[in-house]
């Protein structure tokens, strides 16, 4: 889920009076909190008012904030927990938290999500795989669905005058944009969060645990169908078969001017605008169609937690920031700069009357999570990205889909 990277770390001082609380041994009365957040989690401003702010209200902490590549994130997290010099708070992805978690180096956070942090309102697909047999490890901080990004002057120039509402009529319109040296949609082969709701659509699953053990189940007649419109739409552009939507970035390609469609969260939007400001206001956005008119197409809702590991050197200072990261004055501001759905219901209200949140929150009535099984962050890059490259380079697919489904198995069992 992701603006413009930072070129570097950046280490900022914030002040906060702590009463004593996470203060350096030998009377020193500061501390520094290390953050890792995601590359295009947040913008620049963003992080400047969060700091300038959080300077003004906590007088003895300085925040070393790094931006980290989603690209093998996983093993980098798994060895910082693990090692000596840890920081102090993480941005996870939701669907990995239980993997964390699984590694017995996350602090329980069961107490200050009851008492502190309003754990009763939060967004259940943020919440639940935060949740590790009872215990809290991942605090919510933002959700977003996958919607269309779509180009309104190319869809004019087709003569296509409202977006589409199911599926066969998305088809369609697809192919007619899909001429003139233009592409109709890009979409790259291995977007596998977007199959997953073609699949759910069809009343698939890509796992299901029985009798406490994950079987893979990709190769099922509706997971087989969900995939089989993945390749049909994904053959209406040019995008790469043999990787994801950010090699290369896909909202980059659309700022080129010749795509007419992405599927991403709204947040791509900007990057898009900045890349290419003559499309400013030229972006429209729509739900993924389902395969009826009357509802919306099934999504993944995405998302970040914010994990503090067992070995930071300042928990409570760590506690700090979470708490001022989830609270309701920054929850508003990330929510209406990025995009996002906050983290409570609660606050829903804050991102009403904006197009792109609409379609978002249009679609997140579908919303679905993956399994949570500690071995899940691993399945999505193998064996699932390797068996759609598979299938859409011409491969088999019964055949292709049975293997995938045998090493999903394989690997959720691995744990």
């Amino acid at each position: 889920m992701k603006n413009r990277p930072l070129a570097c770390s950046v280490a900022l001082m914030s002040s906060v009076a702590l009463g004593g609380c996470g203060m350096l041994p030998g009377g020193d009365d500061s501390v520094t909190v290390t953050v890792w957040l995601m590359k295009d989690s947040v913008s620049d401003d963003f992080l400047k008012r969060f700091v300038s702010d959080y300077k003004k209200e906590h007088p003895s902490v300085e925040l070393d904030i790094k931006i980290q590549e989603w690209t093998g994130i996983g093993e980098k997290v798994l060895t910082a927990l693990d090692g000596g010099d840890t920081p102090d708070v993480i941005e996870v992805g939701n669907t990995q938290v239980a993997q964390y978690a699984e590694s017995g180096n996350l602090r329980d956070l069961t107490l200050e999500s009851v008492r502190d942090l309003g754990s009763e309102d939060w967004l259940p697909g943020l919440a639940q795989p935060g949740s590790i047999n009872g215990a809290q490890f991942g605090i919510p901080w933002y959700a977003a669905n996958r919607v269309v990004i779509y180009n309104k002057d190319l869809f004019a120039l087709a003569g296509i005058e409202e977006p589409p509402k199911t599926r066969a009529q998305w088809l369609d319109d697809t192919a007619e944009l899909n001429r003139g040296g233009n592409q109709g949609i890009y979409l790259a082969g291995q977007d596998w969060y977007t199959l997953a709701g073609f699949i759910w659509d069809e009343g698939g699953e890509l796992a299901v645990e029985s009798g406490g053990e994950w079987q893979g189940t990709v190769h099922t007649p509706a997971a087989l169908r969900g995939m089989d419109f993945y390749k049909d739409l994904q053959s209406l552009g040019n995008g790469p078969k043999n990787s994801d939507e950010a090699k290369p970035p896909q909202a980059e390609v659309f700022a080129g001017g010749d795509v007419a469609q992405i599927i991403s969260t709204p947040s791509s939007a900007r990057i898009i605008e900045e890349k290419n400001p003559e499309l400013k206001g030229r972006l429209g956005f729509f739900p993924i169609p389902g395969k009826t008119a009357d509802k919306p197409g099934a999504v993944f809702t995405g998302g970040s937690d914010l994990i503090v590991p067992k070995n930071s050197s300042h928990h409570s200072a760590a506690v700090e920031v979470v708490k001022a990261l989830v609270g309701e004055t920054w929850q508003t501001d990330l929510a209406r700069t990025m995009s996002y759905v906050p983290n409570k219901t609660t606050l829903a209200g804050v991102i009403r009357g904006d197009a792109s949140t609409a379609a978002m929150a249009e679609g997140a009535a579908r919303g679905r999570a993956t399994p949570n099984s500690p071995q899940w962050a691993s399945v999505e890059a193998d064996p699932i990205k390797p068996y759609m490259t598979a299938v859409l380079e011409g491969e088999d697919p019964e055949e292709s889909a049975k293997t995938a489904s045998e090493l999903i198995s394989v690997e959720l069992l691995s744990g």
